[in-house]
């Protein structure tokens, strides 16, 4: 154990992963991730014809620009490293590490 480093309740030491990002190739949009983040971390985002991430409103009428939603890492910095976005992906889309 070095000095500084967090330790969990019981003295575990801990070495918090990072949500880093999310691989849009991968990522079928379907906000397990983002409902089990209580830090703002991500956003669902629209996927246009040429690749470009572009705001998700909630209207479906928006929908027919998207050819489909992912999840963005936007709030990079709120993440505390809990790893619960991970525990809850099944298609193993994001990637963390070290801050």
């Amino acid at each position: 154990m070095t000095a500084g480093q967090p330790l969990t309740r019981d003295g575990t030491p801990w070495d918090p992963q990072f949500l880093l990002d999310i691989d849009s190739g991968k990522c079928i949009g379907c906000g397990r991730c983002f409902k089990v983040c209580g830090r703002g971390v991500m956003m669902l985002m629209g996927v246009n014809e040429d690749g470009e991430h572009i705001p998700a409103g909630d209207d479906d009428d928006d929908d027919e620009e998207f050819e489909r939603k992912v999840m963005v890492v936007t709030r990079a910095g709120a993440c505390i490293g809990c790893g619960a976005c991970a525990r809850v992906c099944g298609k193993a889309c994001q990637k963390h590490g070290l801050a």
